[in-house]
């Protein structure tokens, strides 16, 4: 497998016009439970292209972003750099070159299961001021996925090798829990993007798992992509639907 720094390195335009951002109950729920506010010190960590850290950016946080992928982090920059409030940081989560008690909130989303969790957890704790709190966001697929999303599964099991492994990593909630302490809680949310057959291929293709071109499964993934999409489409148009999962605890 390729190193989980370097993974989305072709993939950052993709992620950036194609990957969902985060309900606003999910951020409700920050600013309920874990201390978002206005001039409150957030450490985004993996934050990627910054689809989160615009979203921590409109609630009036000071948002660190850090990300270790060249690429990603200059989509992020280009995004969002003339915010007085963003500052990005290129380094990794295990160490985040941050100053020690820092940071009101440390947040992951969709990155956790790339970090090596008993470091990365050391250095959150060691980077967060006392009582803060930390969340790990995903957006995942529904308990109940319906036809589409049974077809769009099959089809990433028969072209993409790698599907099954990463899955199972980032759904690991004894590992969540083992890096945020017993108390973690769990909210969940629903969530959806409406996308037509470009935005489909671009959010396929901005999985780190998906084969890029000139890999031989990349063509005949395409292939079954537009036909899945032929078959659902409404009005040039298809539904994803998500599950937005916050797992998150008060550090100690």
């Amino acid at each position: 497998m390729i190193r989980p720094t370097e993974r989305f390195s072709a993939r950052a335009d993709h992620y950036r016009r194609a990957r969902p951002a985060y309900p606003a109950a999910a951020l409700d729920l920050l600013a309920a439970h874990c201390g978002l506010k206005p001039g409150a010190i957030v450490a985004d960590v993996g934050s990627g292209t910054g689809i989160l850290t615009e979203q921590l950016l409109e609630r009036g946080a000071q948002v660190i972003a850090v990300e270790p992928n060249d690429a990603m982090r200059a989509a992020a920059e280009e995004q969002l750099g003339a915010e007085a409030r963003f500052r990005s940081v290129g380094a990794s989560a295990e160490a985040t070159t941050l100053p020690a008690q820092s940071v009101d909130l440390w947040v992951a989303a969709q990155a956790f299961h790339w970090f090596d969790a008993a470091r990365a957890r050391l250095e959150a704790l060691r980077v967060l001021r006392r009582g803060g709190f930390a969340a790990l966001l995903w957006n995942e697929r529904p308990p109940e996925p319906g036809k589409f999303l049974r077809e769009y599964e099959a089809l990433l099991h028969r072209h993409a090798a790698e599907y099954a492994i990463i899955v199972a990593r980032r759904v690991d909630e004894a590992g969540m829990q083992a890096f945020l302490g017993g108390a973690m809680q769990v909210a969940r949310f629903p969530n959806q993007q409406t996308l037509d057959y470009a935005g489909l291929e671009g959010r396929l293709l901005s999985s780190s798992y998906a084969p890029e071109a000139g890999h031989p499964e990349h063509a005949p993934m395409l292939a079954g992509l537009r036909a899945l999409f032929a078959r659902y489409e409404k009005d040039g148009a298809i539904v994803f639907p998500y599950e937005t999962r916050v797992y998150y605890a008060q550090m100690t």
